[in-house]
């Protein structure tokens, strides 16, 4: 009882050793408690609108790289006899609107397994506040698939991927490693169909060796959130069915590019499908306006680096900060040339990262869903930097951990 009234002690979450791993209910520690990392993912085809905000169904599909930098670790540990659950979000007990999500996530795991013991979460994010990477992905990925092997709730890598999708949709996608797609599903029947149509799988891909330069142009707090931002796009903006529907157009071109291994085609699809995102928004009544005098300046940049023969390719989520997509050799280049027109934000550069996956309480890998990809990427020097381990926390420039599972976020 006394669990359900104060926070528990917040033990260290063991390490990730980046080992790909199995099922999801398998490689469980002790009865009734287990442990998952997943990574973040950036949307080269974006998430942008939502059908349905209860079973969250997106408008559009969409595709996205997991990174391998920046994990986010969880523990679920059932307490029978607890009243309520409990969140820890690195050491700090959660309250409020993110403790009542979590809390909703865990009510749909345990009427899936047939279960009720309460439970307390601890969660270690490792997305430095501001760094331009949602840890909502991430976080939600991490807490589906501990919770599902804590509660004993047997799914495969689709299966994880729709219940992921439920906490926040993008976490769907860091269910898998390196390129994925999220299927929006059908658009009519059964919410029960509707929710089985929907979930994210691997995209094959041929050699490609990408690495995504991440500029920081504001660290601060939006003006308008993510979620409020979407929902009035969708509700007023005139360009917003255009974009959709160009969407599924750019989704079909971008999978062949993976499919041929040809970068600059996926670069070019990945920066006109994020610009038009943002151009619905900029129509938006009242307008939406994320584009900042330095988002400008760093998108400038990039096409100049293009004229220079560099392939490089401009993508932003909802928000000022923009990455960047190059080839791994070229990383270095695009992030000094970035950092050189934006001296008082911070770069950091990624590479595609691995599937979520179950620990044992050790920090051993168990088994789980997906193979993970090819992870590990150079870190660049100044500013923020990742660099691919079990932490792969940032330095310099932007501060470490923000607020856990991110349930704040809005998501693209």
């Amino acid at each position: 009882m006394q669990a359900a009234r104060e926070a528990p002690q917040d033990r260290e979450v063991p390490q990730d050793r980046g080992v790909p791993q199995g099922r999801a209910g398998a490689g469980r520690g002790p009865a009734g408690s287990a442990v998952a990392v997943a990574h973040p993912n950036i949307a080269l085809i974006k998430y942008w609108g939502k059908r349905d905000e209860k079973l969250m169904l997106p408008v559009t599909d969409s595709l996205s790289m997991t990174l391998d930098v920046f994990p986010t670790t969880t523990r679920v540990r059932l307490e029978p006899g607890a009243r309520q659950d409990v969140t820890v979000f690195n050491g700090t007990p959660a309250e409020g609107e993110a403790q009542r999500r979590i809390a909703a996530f865990l009510d749909l795991v345990r009427e899936r397994a047939g279960r009720s013991e309460r439970a307390v979460v601890h969660t270690r994010n490792t997305v430095p506040t501001g760094a331009g990477l949602a840890s909502s992905a991430s976080g939600f990925a991490a807490l589906a698939l501990a919770a599902a092997a804590a509660y004993g709730l047997e799914l495969d890598a689709r299966g994880l991927s729709r219940l992921a999708r439920r906490g926040s949709g993008s976490a769907s996608r860091s269910v898998f490693g390196g390129f994925a797609v999220w299927h929006a599903g059908p658009g009519a029947g059964t919410d029960a169909e509707a929710d089985l149509g929907s979930y994210a799988e691997p995209v094959p891909t041929g050699d490609l060796d990408p690495a995504l330069v991440v500029a920081v142009v504001d660290a601060g707090p939006k003006a308008v959130s993510s979620r409020e931002a979407m929902r009035r796009t969708v509700a007023t903006s005139p360009l917003y069915g255009p974009w959709a529907a160009s969407s599924a157009d750019d989704l079909t071109v971008m999978r062949s590019a993976l499919l041929r291994g040809d970068l600059e085609a996926v670069g070019e699809v990945a920066e006109r499908n994020a610009l038009g995102m943002h151009a619905t928004m900029l129509a938006a009544r009242p307008a939406v306006r994320y584009l900042s005098p330095a988002s400008v300046t760093v998108l400038d940049r990039v096409v100049q680096l293009r004229r220079e023969g560099v392939a490089a390719y401009a993508t932003m989520d909802a928000g000022p900060n923009v990455k960047v997509l190059c080839r791994r050799a070229d990383a270095e280049r695009v992030a000094g040339a970035v950092r050189a027109v934006l001296p008082a934000g911070s770069v950091l550069v990624a590479g595609p990262g691995p599937a979520a996956r179950l620990l044992d309480e050790t920090g051993e890998t168990g088994e789980t869903g997906e193979t993970g990809e090819r992870g590990g990427t150079g870190a660049s020097g100044g500013g923020v930097h990742g660099s691919g381990g079990a932490d792969g926390s940032g330095r310099a420039g932007v501060p470490a951990g923000s607020g856990g599972l991110g349930v704040a976020g809005g998501g693209v």
